[in-house]
């Protein structure tokens, strides 16, 4: 089952757009850590030759299919190089995740810069980014076997790295965990369970035009559970009890950022606070890792009455009004209550297991903290890595353990 695209539309009639400019995300592709890991990965040259193709087309539909292919190839070389299967293309570890998001951008930025010899519209070349970032994020390639006896449908969701402008290095384990998970059967206490997932950007507009309900509204009814998954604290997983309905506008991988209520259709049912249904209590009391899993409770309110935040370690107060989940107030909260709220909007609430996790800060070793004199990988950063990895593993086997 996948989620479909966005219809095409003909390119007669519409008036010609100019090429844009590359977003502040794809500016950072030029410094020199980038290039290093799409050279040391054989990404390289994902997007030089995505380029010479998309050139050679004479139509939007000619585009549109060529992009649609591209992606989905782009994600499934990602998982493939994450689980092992075909060539390396370089000494870069298998299970980082930063070669796929460093090429998805140099493709997008070659697709925002085209000048075709037809005439392309703004919404034109609109829809062809969309569906760049939708198939290369493995948004329309989860599948489940249609008739599995006993296979539970396990969900997953990444992130892309973010805080770039801090250390341009940075790797985000929950994007590497979903390459080296999706596809994968895992054993657990209730039987075999299959897991899929997808990856997204850490790009507030992003989040507001629906992004997370137009990828996971298809296949919340079909799975039997799901989670959420992003970078949290340093040396600590937690499940997070609670999620907000604030968003604190720290600046995204664009660079912009807007405090206030997280936008959502039909505001005005829009719950302050909506709570996981996964298993916590099992997943904090098993032994899943070298790390330590916590049960989250705690939240930042404004009290019913009242007009300061407070921090409720606790969760939250009856009337309360959400200043922060347990997940913090940026895009990691953010996407666990819209995916929270829309299982209790499909009225599976009762149901489906999901929420969100949390995993450790992904660390580079001693003697390479420094972004300006490190290297872009080292043996504890690349261990550090495989243990969240092994250990997000250990923890859905747990929690599908349940079902």
């Amino acid at each position: 089952m996948t989620a479909a695209l966005a219809a095409p539309t003909t390119a007669s009639a519409v008036p010609a757009a100019p090429a844009l400019a590359p977003t502040v995300e794809e500016q950072r592709l030029d410094q020199e850590a980038p290039q290093e890991i799409l050279r040391r990965s054989g990404f390289d040259t994902v997007a030089p030759r995505f380029s010479r193709t998309l050139n050679h087309t004479h139509s939007y539909a000619q585009a549109r299919r060529i992009v649609v292919r591209e992606g989905t190839a782009l994600w499934r070389r990602a998982v493939d190089r994450a689980q092992g299967r075909g060539p390396a293309g370089g000494d870069l570890s298998r299970d980082d995740d930063r070669p796929l998001y460093w090429a998805r951008l140099a493709m997008t930025r070659e697709v925002r810069g085209w000048e075709p010899d037809f005439t392309l519209g703004a919404r034109q070349r609109n829809l062809l980014l969309d569906a760049l970032e939708r198939t290369s994020r493995g948004q329309t390639d989860v599948r489940y076997p249609q008739a599995a006896k006993g296979l539970k449908r396990v969900l997953v969701t990444g992130f892309d790295p973010f805080t770039l402008d801090r250390d341009i290095r940075i790797s985000n384990p929950s994007g590497a965990s979903a390459l080296a998970l999706d596809g994968t059967v895992i054993e657990t206490a209730a039987g075999p369970a299959r897991v899929e997932t997808l990856v997204f950007p850490v790009r507030w507009r992003d989040f507001t035009q629906g992004t997370v309900e137009r990828a996971l509204r298809p296949y919340l009814p079909r799975v039997d559970m799901f989670t959420t998954v992003s970078q949290g604290r340093v040396g600590r997983f937690d499940v997070e009890r609670t999620n907000g309905a604030w968003r604190g506008g720290s600046p995204d991988n664009d660079n912009t950022g807007t405090a206030g209520p997280v936008p959502v259709t039909d505001p005005a049912t829009r719950p302050q606070w909506t709570t996981t249904t996964l298993p916590y209590a099992r997943i904090t009391a098993a032994d899943t890792g070298r790390f330590p899993v916590y049960d989250n409770t705690s939240v930042t309110e404004i009290p019913a009455g009242g007009s300061e935040p407070v921090v409720r370690p606790e969760g939250p107060t009856p009337g309360s009004t959400a200043r922060a989940g347990g997940g913090g107030d940026y895009l990691s909260n953010e996407i666990g209550y819209r995916a929270t709220l829309l299982r209790d909007r499909l009225g599976l609430h009762g149901t489906l297991p999901g929420g969100h996790l949390h995993t450790p800060v992904l660390q580079f070793g001693a003697g390479n903290t420094d972004p300006a004199t490190g290297t872009v990988t080292d043996p504890e950063f690349v261990r550090n890595r495989l243990d969240i990895i092994a250990q997000v593993r250990a923890i859905l086997s747990v929690a599908a353990g349940t079902l």
